[in-house]
Formats: structure tokens, C-alpha cells, sequence
């Protein structure tokens, strides 16, 4: 009988904001209060849904184009700016910058915690965000309650993943073999990156999403945190 590949698995790579962090609960608020005080009719939801979509293709373009990496940030901050443009909502410089700052008072799903520090004692926990070092590091320090092994930012690659340069400083920074290593995310893309690079994959599907249509596919289909330290044993 030939071997289960995740059997080898002895380090969790985790995508952090939207699979441990819950990017909705601090960010929908902000722009309540902002389109409160603009007295505007759109609703919060519905601008939140077209800035993070918008946020993916600034991201992807960032890549791209090759022109330096511009950071999560400042991804986010232009598309919060083209999303306002879109909804015809004016935003001043001081606005965005005011709604930006949600970021750095951003939770984690309490599922996340619970089994992250769960998969602890079996794993090693190892951060592997498109967001900035420095703001990975605050969050971590001050608002994920849970030890990671290593903090990797795709800072140190100079792309967003799901591109392949970020799997790959990944592994050269854990010093270990790609199959040795799990990604765990909420994106699909980004288990979909992980795998083509050689990762295993988990898939946190906590937004009830359908997967890509490839014939890569995680090994895991998950609906939280909890379930994923339940399948996941050693």
C-alpha cells in the first residue's frame, strides 16, 4: 500500500489574513462609520465585498507587472480608493488612511486559536502571509494568541503569493522538502500556488466557496480550524 503523502507532513504553513484573521470583523465597521458620516446609502458589505476583490487584482497586477513590490498595504489602500471611485463615495486622503488603520486592530476566528494551538503539539506553526512584515509581526505580538515557529512575509519574496517565488523561499527558510510542508488557507489560489509547488494543501473553506477548477487539489477540505486539528494526525 503506498504511502499517505500527508503522512510526511511535519511543518503548517498558514495564510493569515482572512484564514486566521477574520479581515471582515474590524474592517466592515470602518466603513459603517465612514459611509455613516458620509451619509451614504451603499451599504458597508457591499463595499467590503468590492475592496477585497478589487485588493486580489491589485495584487495579481503587482506581480505582474514586476515593477516592486508595492506591499499588502498599499495594495489594500488602492483598492479602497478605486472601490470608493467605483460606489461614487468621496474619501479624502485622511479617510482612507483613518479606515486603514483597522487593519492593525484586526482578531483572529476563534476557531483559528483554538486549533492552532491544538495542531501546536504536533506541528510546527509557521505564518506565510501576503501581508507586511511589520504589521505580521504587531499581530502576532499583540492580537493571535498562539506561538508560530517562523513568521514569513512575502516580503522576502517581492510578490504576492499564489506566485511561485514565495512556496519557494518558503522552503528554503524552513529548510525542508516541499512535500514535508502543508499549506493551510481560506483561498483557494493559494493552495492551488502551494501545490504546484510541491506543498500539500489544506483547505479552510470557512466562506463556503468552490475550489479552482484543476486537477490540483488539497488533500483536506475543511470547514474551520477545529475540523482541520481533528483530520490532522501524527
Amino acid at each position: 500500500m503506498s504511502e499517505n503523502p500527508v503522512q510526511r507532513v511535519h511543518t503548517l504553513t498558514f495564510d493569515v489574513f482572512g484564514t486566521v484573521l477574520d479581515l471582515s470583523g474590524a474592517l466592515v465597521p470602518a466603513l459603517r462609520q465612514f459611509l455613516k458620516a458620509k451619509k451614504s446609502k451603499l451599504k458597508p458589505d457591499d463595499l467590503w465585498a468590492t475592496w477585497r476583490g478589487r485588493q486580489r487584482t491589485e495584487q495579481f497586477q503587482d506581480s505582474l507587472l514586476m515593477l516592486g513590490h508595492s506591499g499588502y498595504l498599499e495594495t489594500a489602500r488602492r483598492a479602497l480608493v478605486y472601490s470608493l471611485q467605483l460606489h461614487q463615495v468621496k474619501g479624502n486622503v485622511a479617510e482612507v488612511e483613518r479606515i486603514m488603520r483597522a487593519f492593525e486592530a484586526l482578531k483572529p476566528f476563534d476557531d483559528a486559536v483554538k486549533g492552532l494551538n491544538k495542531l501546536a503539539e504536533r506541528y510546527r506553526l509557521v505564518a506565510l502571509t501576503n501581508g507586511n512584515q511589520w504589521l505580521l509581526d504587531q499581530l502576532c505580538e499583540n492580537n493571535i494568541p498562539v506561538a508560530f515557529d517562523e513568521r514569513i512575509s512575502v516580503d522576502k519574496a517581492g510578490h504576492f503569493k499564489p506566485h511561485p517565488s514565495v512556496y519557494r523561499a518558503a522552503v528554503q527558510i524552513l529548510d525542508c522538502e516541499p512535500g514535508e510542508i502543508m499549506m493551510v488557507a481560506s483561498h483557494s489560489f493559494d493552495i492551488l500556488g502551494a501545490r504546484a509547488c510541491g506543498f500539500r494543501g489544506a483547505y479552510v473553506n470557512r466562506y463556503k466557496l468552490p475550489y479552482e477548477d484543476s486537477s490540483l487539489r488539497p488533500d483536506l477540505t475543511v470547514n474551520d480550524f477545529l475540523e482541520l486539528s481533528r483530520r490532522l494526525k501524527r
